[in-house]
C-alpha cells in the first residue's frame, strides 16, 4: 500500500557534470545521495545527470541507459526516496532525453522529452515523446517534465489536478532570467508547486550553467534558490494547495482544450 504523506520533503541535487561519463556521474551522485542526513521522500538530479547536454549520443554506450536505470532503482532503495533524473537513453534504435521516476520499491515510470532543443539540434539526435507523465506519490500528484518543456505553457497546463510541476534541466546563463520567470509563472498559473532543478559549471562545447534550482508555492512565493554547487532540502505541504485552490478557484476558469 503506498504511503500517504500531508508533507513531501524534497532534495534538489545542483551539480557540475563530467562530460560524457556516466560512470563518473553515477559515482559523483552516489556520494552526494549518500550524504543526505534527513529522511527524503524524493531526490531530483538535471537533465542528462550522467553525461551533460550532450549532441553525440552515439559517443554514450548504448547499454549505459539501462546501467543508470539500475543504479536509481538501488539508489531509491538505498534512500526508501524515489529519484528522478533524465538520461541518455537507446531504445528500438533511437536515442531518447529519458526522465525515469524511480520508486523505492523499484517500481518506476518514464516520460520522454516532448520539446527537443532545436536551437542545439536535439530534435535531429533525439526523439521527442508525445505523452505527459502524472505520478501519484505519497499523496501527492507530480508532474515532471524537462528543460526547454518549461518554455511551453500548453503542455505544462494543469489539466489533471496535479500538486507538482517539476522541471529537470541543463539551463545556460545568457536565458537564465527566462528560467526564473518561466517557473514562477508556471507555478503560479497551475497553483502548484513549481520545482526546477538546474546544473552549475561550464560544459566541454563551452556552455556555462549557473544553476538556480529553486521552488516556488501555489501563489508564485519563491522557496529556495541557489546558485552553487550544493544539495538543498525543501518541504512541500499538501495542504497549502488545498487551501489556495478554495480560496481561489482560478483552475475552475481554465480552458479545455485536446494537444495533437
Amino acid at each position: 500500500m503506498q504511503q500517504i504523506n500531508s508533507r513531501l520533503k524534497i532534495a534538489l541535487i545542483q551539480s557540475s557534470l563530467h562530460w560524457e561519463n556516466p560512470s563518473a556521474n553515477r559515482g559523483m551522485f552516489g556520494d552526494k545521495i549518500e550524504q543526505i542526513e534527513q529522511d527524503i521522500d524524493l531526490i531530483v538530479l538535471p537533465e542528462m545527470f550522467t553525461t551533460g547536454f550532450t549532441m553525440s549520443p552515439a559517443n554514450i554506450d548504448n547499454q549505459e541507459g539501462l546501467i543508470t536505470l539500475d543504479w536509481m532503482i538501488k539508489m531509491a532503495d538505498y534512500k526508501k526516496s524515489a529519484v528522478i533524473g533524465s538520461t541518455v537513453f537507446y531504445d528500438n534504435g533511437n536515442y531518447y532525453n529519458r526522465l525515469f521516476f524511480v520508486k523505492p520499491n523499484g517500481e518506476y515510470d518514464s516520460y520522454d522529452k516532448r520539446h527537443t532543443f532545436t536551437l542545439a539540434g536535439e530534435h535531429e539526435k533525439y526523439t521527442a515523446g508525445t505523452e505527459r507523465l502524472i505520478v501519484h506519490f505519497r499523496g501527492f500528484a507530480i508532474c515532471p517534465l524537462v528543460c526547454y518543456d518549461l518554455r511551453f505553457p500548453v503542455w505544462s497546463r494543469n489539466t489533471e489536478n496535479f500538486d507538482v510541476l517539476l522541471y529537470t534541466a541543463n539551463w545556460p546563463t545568457p536565458r537564465i532570467n527566462a528560467w526564473d520567470a518561466l517557473l514562477k509563472a508556471r507555478a503560479i498559473e497551475n497553483m502548484v508547486y513549481g520545482i526546477g532543478v538546474n546544473r552549475v559549471g561550464v560544459d566541454e562545447v563551452g556552455h556555462q550553467y549557473p544553476g538556480h534550482s529553486s521552488v516556488y508555492d501555489p501563489l508564485g512565493e519563491l522557496i529556495s534558490l541557489t546558485e552553487k554547487e550544493e544539495t538543498i532540502i525543501v518541504e512541500l505541504e499538501k495542504e497549502k494547495i488545498d487551501l489556495v485552490r478554495k480560496k481561489l478557484r482560478f483552475l475552475n476558469d481554465r480552458d479545455d482544450f485536446t494537444i495533437t
